[in-house]
Parts: structure tokens; sequence; C-alpha cells
């Protein structure tokens, strides 16, 4: 069933994707992930050496700070450091420099739907401008499911707000595979069929989040080619 969205757009289109790298001089890595009028920046700071108490020592402890660009932080926001924190925990290579801690710190710039996708990904991508080695990287979507039951990709804020239920998806990259010294490497990817993290807001079916799933498994090809495009645009040429 088609669904007539406010700003023309078609529901399985997304909006316009932005991303640019090296914003913070203090940071190790840094990006600015944009998803139409949702922004976010993500600052890593680390491998640090050391690792709060109850963290395995023999792995990098990752530790997720969320920034709201206005009031206090709530419970929602505290659900969003989780999330992002388990996504993260699930494509670093935490066994690379055991007995550190990397800090990931969230700013949220601007809230117009989908702020926790958009938080992923731009976290993703500051972990690459870091250097920090991955397993591989991660994209993420937003699914929304209408009163009509009608699936729309990526929505704003005020579709949101009118939605039956909202899922938030993270799908593996299966086309890049970042390894230390080798930051656009080729290399398959097990997790290539499958979700990593998955949050729901809202009730639906079974049936509804299956197609959602696969959905936002389509959406999530034109997230990876953008992603590694603005990755390629970052890795100096080799001038031999």
């Amino acid at each position: 069933m088609e669904v007539d969205r406010v700003d023309g757009r078609t529901p399985n289109q997304l909006r316009p994707l932005s991303c640019s790298y090296k914003l913070l001089q203090r940071a190790h890595g840094s990006a600015r992930w944009s998803q139409g009028d949702t922004t976010v920046i993500a600052a890593v700071y680390g491998p640090k050496a050391g690792t709060r108490k109850n963290e395995n020592p023999e792995k990098s402890a990752i530790e997720v700070v969320w920034k709201p660009n206005f009031g206090q932080i709530g419970r929602d926001e505290k659900e969003n450091e989780m999330a992002v924190k388990r996504t993260l925990q699930s494509i670093v290579l935490l066994t690379v420099n055991p007995n550190t801690t990397i800090t990931v710190v969230l700013q949220v710039v601007n809230d117009d739907g989908g702020l926790l996708p958009c938080a992923i990904n731009a976290a993703c991508a500051a972990l690459v401008d870091a250097g920090i080695p991955l397993k591989h990287l991660a994209v993420s979507i937003c699914c929304g499911l209408t009163e009509s039951e009608s699936v729309i990709l990526d929505p704003t804020k005020s579709e949101e707000q009118s939605l039956q239920a909202f899922t938030y998806l993270v799908f593996p990259n299966s086309f890049l595979s970042v390894l230390p010294g080798d930051p656009l490497s080729v290399k398959s990817d097990p997790l290539e069929h499958g979700v990593i993290t998955s949050s729901t807001r809202g009730v639906m079916s079974v049936e509804n989040y299956l197609f959602c799933v696969e959905r936002g498994r389509s959406a999530s090809a034109a997230l990876s080619d953008f992603l590694r495009k603005s990755l390629q645009q970052k890795v100096p040429k080799n001038s031999s």
C-alpha cells in the first residue's frame, strides 16, 4: 500500500545522507553523520590504558556517553547508550588492545527522527577515523509501521509520532572489513545476512517485524555504499 509522506518521499526512500571526518582536534577520531535533519557528532577517545571494575582485562572495554542537544540525560538516553555500546562491542576487535578503554561520546545536534540509527552510524564512522580495528562495519536504519500496517523507511520525527510501531535495526556491512593497517580491506563476513542489533518501540506482529527486517536489509545496501564511498574519500591515495 502506498503511503503519502509529508516530504514527498516514497516508502522505501531514505533521507539525504552526509558524513564528515576529523572534526575534533582533541579526539582520536570523530565524525558527523546526518540523515535529513537528524545530526549526531561522534568522538572516539582511546584506547586508553585500564578498564573499569568488572570489565574483562583481557579485552578492550567500550564506554558510550550520550549527550542530548538540550536537557538532562534520562531513561531513553541511557537505553540509547546501552544499545550503541552493545552494537560496538559486537564489531570492535576487543582482543587487539587488552586492558584498555575506548570511549565514544555522542553529541546530538538535532533530532528529526531516526536518532539512534544516526548515532550508531556516526559512531562506526568515528571508530574508523580513530583507527580502531574492527571485525566489520555496521549500518543502521529505522523502519516504521503505519496504522494501515504499511512499512516506511527512515521516518522523520513527526512520522515516528504517528506510527503504530517502529524498529531500529543494525546490519553488518558485508562488503567491507576494517583491519589494522588496511582500513578498506575486503573480506567475507559471516554475519552477512544477520541482524546485529534490534530495538522496537510499539507493538507489531512477527510477520510485520520480519517484513521490516527484509526492507531494512535492502536499505542497508544503500547505507553501506554511502559509508564505503565516504571512507574511500577519506583514505589518502597511494602516491606510488
